[in-house]
This record gives C-alpha cells, sequence and structure tokens, in this order.
C-alpha cells in the first residue's frame, strides 16, 4: 500500500486577508471633526484670498508708497528687542497663532486621528513627505542647471490649506470627505516638516539664555495644564512671554506656537463625563481668530509685491523663481502622487473602490497652492536681499495661481462624479442625524426606512383610489 500523499503546509489563507483602503470612507466623528474643520478653513480661505489680492492692488497702484509706509512702521518695546515692523509682527507674531492650531491638530491626529494608527498614518506622511521632497529637488535641479542660488530650496515645500479650500469654494466641487480629509492630513504633516525646517535651517546665532527662559515658560505652561489649571488669563500671558522669549532666542517665534500647541491635551476622559477634550475646545475658539484674522492680515503684509509683464517674465527666466514655480506646480504634484502610489504598490493596499487614481493627482495638484507658509521660508531664506524676496514672493503666487487652474480644470473634469458620492454621504431619509451610508448594519434604520416607505406606499394607493373613482365618475356618454 503506497504512502498517503503529505498535505501541503499550511499558509495563510486568502481569503482571510483584508486588503486595506486607501482613501475609503471616514468614520462618522472623523468626519464631523473634519467638515467643522473644513468649514472655518474654506471662509478664511476665501478671506486670505481677498487679502492677498487687497495686497496686490495696493503694491500696484499709484497709492503703493503707503503701502510700503505702513508695512515698515516699527511698534513695540525696545527695550524687550521687540520692536518691529508691521510686517515683523504678522510673519512672527500673527504667525503663531496659525502654528498653535497647526500643533493642536497634528496633537489631534497624533492621539485621536488618523496618524495614531501607523498603518493608516504611513500614507499622509509618506505623501507629504515626498510632496515636500521632490519641490525642493525640483528647485535644486533647476538652480545647479541656471547657477542661482540654493537658499530657497524649501520655499515650494509647503502647502496652503486654507487658500486651497478657497479656490474649492470657487470652482465650487462637491469633492467627497475623503479627499478632502486626505488634503486636510497631508497640511497638518506638511505644517509640522514645515516648522522643523524653519527651525533647524534658519536659526543663525542663538541666545540661549533667552532660549533658556522659553523652554522654562513652556516648562511652566506644561505643569499647569498637568495640574488643570484653567483661565485664559494664565495662559494668554505666559504664551505672550513665551513668544516673546522664543523671538529673542534667534529661533523663530513660530516654533512656540506649535510646541504650545502639542503640549495641549486632545483625548476625553469619559469618566469625568468630557465631551470634547482640551485641545478640541481651545481649536474650535482659537481656529477662527487664526483662519479669519491672523492668516489674512499676513497675506495683506506679505503678498504686496510689484506686477508687471516684465517682472513676470523674470519668474519664469530667474533660476530661483523658475524652480519655486516649478516646484509647487510640478513637484507637488509629482511628490504627493508618487507618494500615494508607492504607499499602495509596497503596503498592498488599494484605492478605494469609489475613486480612480487621477482624483488622487487632482488633489495632488492643488496641493501645489503654497501660499502663506511658502512666502514666510521665502522672506527667510532670502532676507538680506529685498528684491529677490519680492520676486520669490511673485514666483510664489504665479506658482499656486497655476496649481490652483490646473487643478480647478482636473477636479471639474470629475465634478459629476464628486457630487454624486458627496449626495450619497449626505443623504438623510429617516431624518435622524446621521447619514444614511453610515448606518447600513443597522436593523433599527432598516425598520425606520420600512415604515417610511409602508406610509408613502399607502398614501400612493389612497391616491390611486381616488383618482381611479374620478375616472370612472367621467366615463358617462357626453
Amino acid at each position: 500500500m503506497s504512502a498517503p500523499t503529505p498535505s501541503p503546509a499550511p499558509g495563510p489563507d486568502p481569503r482571510s486577508r483584508k486588503d486595506t483602503k486607501i482613501l475609503g470612507r471616514l468614520s462618522l466623528p472623523e468626519r464631523t471633526f473634519v467638515a467643522d474643520a473644513l468649514r472655518t478653513e474654506t471662509v478664511g480661505g476665501v478671506l486670505l484670498l481677498a487679502a492677498a489680492i487687497t495686497a496686490l492692488i495696493w503694491a500696484n497702484t499709484p497709492i503703493r508708497e503707503s503701502y510700503e509706509t505702513v508695512r515698515e512702521f516699527h511698534v513695540g518695546p525696545a527695550a524687550l528687542g521687540l520692536d518691529l515692523s508691521i510686517e515683523h509682527w504678522a510673519a512672527d507674531g500673527l504667525l503663531a497663532v496659525f502654528f498653535f492650531v497647526a500643533g493642536i491638530e497634528l496633537k489631534r491626529e497624533l492621539v485621536a486621528g488618523d496618524l495614531r494608527d501607523p498603518r493608516a498614518a504611513a500614507l499622509p506622511v509618506v505623501a507629504a513627505l515626498c510632496g515636500m521632497a521632490v519641490p525642493a529637488l525640483v528647485y535644486t535641479l533647476v538652480n545647479v542647471t541656471g547657477g542661482g542660488s540654493f537658499d530657497g530650496w524649501a520655499v515650494p515645500t509647503a502647502t496652503d490649506i486654507a487658500f486651497a479650500l478657497a479656490v474649492l469654494a470657487v470652482i465650487g466641487t462637491s469633492l467627497p470627505s475623503a479627499l478632502r480629509a486626505f488634503l486636510l492630513t497631508l497640511a497638518v504633516v506638511d505644517d509640522l516638516f514645515a516648522i522643523l525646517i524653519i527651525a533647524v535651517f534658519f536659526t543663525d546665532d542663538l541666545d540661549f539664555a533667552a532660549l533658556g527662559g522659553a523652554a522654562l515658560g513652556l516648562a511652566v505652561f506644561w505643569l499647569l495644564l498637568r495640574r488643570g489649571v484653567r483661565g485664559w488669563y494664565v495662559y494668554v500671558p505666559l504664551a505672550l512671554v513665551i513668544w516673546g522669549l522664543m523671538y529673542n532666542s534667534g529661533v523663530h517665534a513660530t516654533v512656540a506656537g506649535v510646541a504650545m500647541g502639542l503640549m495641549l491635551r486632545c483625548t476625553t476622559r469619559k469618566d469625568e463625563g468630557e465631551q470634547r477634550s482640551p485641545g478640541e475646545r481651545i481649536e474650535h475658539l482659537v481656529r477662527p481668530l487664526s483662519a479669519g484674522l491672523a492668516v489674512p492680515l499676513f497675506a495683506l503684509f506679505s503678498a504686496g509685491v510689484a506686477v508687471s509683464g516684465g517682472a513676470l517674465g523674470e519668474v519664469f527666466t530667474r533660476p530661483e523663481t523658475l524652480g519655486v514655480v516649478l516646484g509647487l506646480v510640478v513637484g507637488k504634484a509629482v511628490g504627493i502622487f508618487g507618494g500615494t502610489w508607492l504607499t499602495a504598490r509596497f503596503t498592498r493596499a488599494t484605492l478605494s473602490d469609489d475613486l480612480a487614481w487621477p482624483d488622487v493627482f487632482a488633489v495632488s495638484s492643488l496641493a501645489g497652492i503654497g501660499f502663506t507658509v511658502s512666502l514666510l521660508i521665502g522672506e527667510l531664506a532670502f532676507a538680506g536681499d529685498r528684491a529677490l524676496t519680492d520676486e520669490v514672493k511673485a514666483a510664489v503666487l504665479m506658482g499656486s495661481l497655476i496649481a490652483a487652474v490646473l487643478s480647478g480644470v482636473l477636479l471639474k473634469i470629475r465634478n459629476a462624479k464628486y457630487r454624486k458620492l458627496w449626495e450619497d454621504e449626505e443623504r438623510d431619509e429617516d431624518l435622524d442625524g446621521i447619514p444614511d451610508i453610515y448606518e447600513q448594519d443597522n436593523p433599527a434604520y432598516h425598520l425606520r426606512m420600512a415604515e417610511i416607505h409602508e406610509r408613502k406606499a399607502a398614501e400612493h394607493r389612497r391616491l390611486a383610489e381616488v383618482t381611479g373613482g374620478a375616472s370612472e365618475g367621467n366615463d358617462g356618454p357626453a
């Protein structure tokens, strides 16, 4: 009798492997948070757009001298090293509020959002890193071949989420929440690396006494938070002291904002009956100040550059400015799209069934709008050359405009598909406040829908009997 054939070694059941979907439907709490955050950012983006247009008009009309006068007007206590121009206050002071909100967003993503799961975090982190590395590489290559300055390599690495959302509002694209959340998470990671670039590469002479004072202030800030101390009258003065010390230390003052934002607790304590974490409450209060005042004022005093036919022509001939434009338009799109594709390729993840790769490329192109932080880095990179600084700012404006137009066209092509997805996400036929798409596994939902359809069917039967009776009554001889 022959020996039995050995059975094959057990291996993983292919049916048991669950492929990861990237850019899939958000959870309901995450979708609600993203919707609230993007609503504020969209309004802020429209204000930002208006401020930028105002700055350009102001700087290119006969009253342009008044623009320079206001921008260069100095105010502040000189004894504390804070006798700064209005433009400087906007860049170092108001943007600290912007980065404070960015710090809270990042902390929330790390402890309660998509970034808390390393597998889920891989996509936006890799996409954001590639979306910063490729533009820097494009800028470097352009300046290597053109003999330009490498100082501006970081200018095209940033994405302006508010300006991007303003573009979406203007073109009227019903972008699905998954793509909007992807854009928002990209911007959060982007902001983190942008502040690291500013802290590491644009810090010259350090004042260790002031830096030590800022560190001590941050330690006190953290200790007060840990002890549960409340009251804006405690934290606001302390934050101002920390900001002032950080500014005088030589480290860019916006670092103080992101550091304080990261210290806030962004998890809820259910046993204490918390509905929202302290970080979420403070973000809810400060975000309108950031999006509606701080960032637009920065744009007003930073975006005012002289624009003429000759100046715009130089944007495409000078290596520094051409590198910025190509970095934003080409580098951002290729970097983010490539990072997303590589993540899917090497993690065996698949794109959501509702989306296609052209959708990812369109959103990647939208990320080429690098307004606020790009302008800030441009000022820092070429601080000793006012003329080149203004030319680089013009390049940021031109690159952001081209990216906005390109992404707008690409998104409009798919807008019918987006609108259907958006309508599916918003549909709430049982009027319980929860979109129907999130209740497909809830038996109570289907029972409610059955009752609704039964009532509708009964009403249609009644109408059929009424109209049928009326028709019979009219069948007599003329």
